[in-house]
């Protein structure tokens, strides 16, 4: 079952013809650290609550989740059409470290950056303080300049 579905997994990134070296190589480290990588629209899963001007989910799905319970990301394929790709894996890489740190609860790291201003309303809209720390520490990676570099640094340090 597992190598089916890693094969499959495999196989549909191989088809897509604008997945990057970095996508490729960081998807294999989150799943030789244990996470299952899918590549797929994710499921409906109790997202927390977001303020209601924010309330898109129940019409589009997110572009990547973590759940943490079955250590499992999935990576909506339209952000390859998008060419955010990168983007999106490198914010889940960010809530895979949040789960090591918390020894399988979402925790947050404890980073000394700060996300871009542009980045605030997509985490500021989280009504909990919690939720707003763990996606600003995303949001936080996602957005520096060496994004790539430290989602993999984060991941060895935290994961391994």
């Amino acid at each position: 079952m597992f190598e089916s579905w890693l094969l499959s997994s495999t196989i549909l990134v191989s088809q897509l013809s604008n997945v990057s070296s970095d996508f490729r190589q960081l998807k294999t480290q989150l799943e030789n650290s244990g996470f299952k990588v899918n590549i797929a629209i994710p499921p409906d899963f109790n997202f927390a609550n977001q303020q209601i001007d924010f309330q898109r989910r129940s019409v589009r799905k997110p572009y990547g989740v973590l759940n943490a319970k079955s250590k499992s990301i999935w990576i909506n394929p339209i952000v390859f059409e998008l060419g955010i790709s990168d983007a999106v894996l490198i914010h889940e890489t960010v809530h895979a470290v949040q789960y090591c740190v918390g020894n399988g609860n979402i925790q947050t790291i404890g980073l000394d950056i700060e996300p871009i201003r542009q980045a605030q309303p997509f985490f500021k809209r989280y009504v909990d303080t919690y939720s707003q720390a763990v996606e600003k520490e995303a949001y936080a990676v996602q957005t520096q300049s060496n994004n790539y570099e430290l989602a993999v640094s984060l991941l060895e340090k935290h994961c391994q």
